[in-house]
């Protein structure tokens, strides 16, 4: 979990390859109307998201009722996100990558071919509710590279599979 730019994508791949898991860029679930509504330049609001949050949840009982699980990149700003994720499976975890927002927003503008604009980050750290430590997850600098995030990563979670 993170803002747009904290390197969800890059992080829930290795991840997922690692523990060797499904994986899900909950990015490709949006529908066409919040791609367009994004590209536009226009931030989502939470009647935008509820049928993706749906769709999203439906992917996480999918895979917690496999009993194997699986690995998504997600932005889950806000605590109900996340709160309802934890409804939808057992054994929800989060990974929260923190990136300051010069950092997101230079590493937004530099991607080719997504639909979110650089001007919208700072909507994303405004709608922003860090994870809390009564959470299950742990927070990590976002900065220090993807193969120590992921090797971090996939120590805390090692004992809960």
């Amino acid at each position: 979990m993170g803002v747009s730019g904290s390197g969800k994508s890059t992080v829930g791949r290795l991840l997922a390859q690692r523990l060797m898991l499904p994986f899900v860029e909950a990015d490709d679930v949006h529908p066409a109307a919040n791609r367009a509504k994004m590209a536009a330049g226009r931030p989502l609001d939470d009647a935008d998201r509820d049928p993706w949050l749906r769709a999203l949840a439906d992917w996480i009982a999918d895979a917690s009722g496999s009993g194997h699980g699986g690995v998504m990149a997600c932005s889950a700003l806000k605590r109900a996100y996340r709160d309802r994720f934890r409804r939808a499976g057992a054994g929800v975890w989060f990974l929260y990558l923190v990136v300051d927002r010069a950092a997101a927003g230079r590493r937004v503008a530099g991607r080719a071919g997504h639909f979110m604009p650089s001007d919208l980050v700072n909507s994303q750290y405004d709608a922003l509710e860090p994870l809390r430590s009564d959470e299950p997850g742990m927070t990590v600098d976002a900065t220090v590279g993807p193969q120590a995030i992921v090797a971090t990563a996939a120590a805390a979670v090692e004992p809960l599979r």
